[in-house]
């Protein structure tokens, strides 16, 4: 009798359960199937968008943080979706992740300032990957644009690596934005130098396939100094032959100029000294 009980009492407890098991497994089973499907939607739709971004010549680095913060924000979205379905309550659980982001932003102010430098400067791209900027005492090459730092690459191979809320913050030189630069070359000569010759040996200098024939190069007396006549070599070349061009100025001004009978003047420093002091 007793086993008998026990089977009754068994049997009766099954008939109230097996409903709410087959309540909540058809609940299961629809959120694992919504979570695979959804999960792989996600990830073609970001992979798409990446695609899409490629093709308008968007940055790389934008095309890699627009694509990974669309997939976050859609697989947390699609997580409290099939919470929701299997009987979690949503509304708490969506009120303790705004106070668990609440809280981790204060805690993590200057790292919520670099990300919002980072998005700031990969939507707007002040600068590129490949771009020599100067900020502040400091320039270089960029290497890489992250989304809290920008890493450069110094003249002489060091690498910088500077937050974004104070790159985008500042004041930014950017050498390469544009696709020529202006070229100012100055030499001093002294003041009985016949300075028509001067700026035509200036002139001739400037026949170099590098140097853009417009706007035309310019040589002009820009300044008369204490000791020398300034003379001023202005030339428009491509970015890239900015550094060779003026590399050739250097090296050939005063060759061209003595060959001319035209002295290049220095810089001299007087020194005068007192007669007792200089006997003591």
């Amino acid at each position: 009798m007793d086993l008998n009980a026990e089977v009754d009492q068994l049997w009766r407890v099954s008939q109230s359960w097996i409903p709410l098991i087959m309540q909540y497994s058809s609940r299961v089973l629809l959120a694992l199937v919504t979570l695979s499907i959804g999960w792989w939607l996600i990830n073609r739709v970001t992979n798409k968008l990446g695609a899409l971004l490629a093709l308008r010549n968007a940055d790389q680095a934008l095309q890699g943080f627009v694509s990974t913060l669309a997939n976050i924000i859609l697989k947390v979205l699609l997580l409290i979706s099939v919470a929701s379905m299997i009987g979690v309550e949503t509304t708490s659980f969506v009120a303790a992740i705004g106070a668990a982001g609440l809280a981790i932003g204060l805690a993590l102010q200057g790292s919520l300032s670099n990300f919002a430098g980072g998005v700031l400067i990969l939507l707007f791209r002040p600068f590129r990957i490949g771009d020599w900027i100067e900020f502040q005492s400091m320039s270089g090459t960029v290497d890489n644009i992250q989304i809290f730092h920008t890493i450069l690459r110094t003249g002489d191979n060091r690498t910088v690596i500077v937050p974004n809320g104070v790159l985008s913050n500042g004041i930014i030189t950017n050498t390469n934005r544009q696709p020529t630069r202006k070229a100012v070359f100055d030499v001093k000569v002294g003041y009985d130098a016949d300075l028509r010759q001067a700026l035509q040996v200036l002139l001739d200098m400037a026949d170099d396939p590098r140097v853009l024939k417009d706007p035309a190069p310019q040589a002009v007396v820009s300044a008369l100094g204490d000791n020398a006549v300034v003379l001023q070599l202005r030339v428009w070349t491509k970015t890239g032959d900015l550094g060779d061009v003026l590399s050739k100025f250097n090296l050939e001004a005063r060759d061209r100029l003595k060959a001319a009978g035209i002295e290049i003047q220095y810089q001299q420093q007087v020194v005068q000294m007192n007669k007792e002091a200089a006997q003591g």
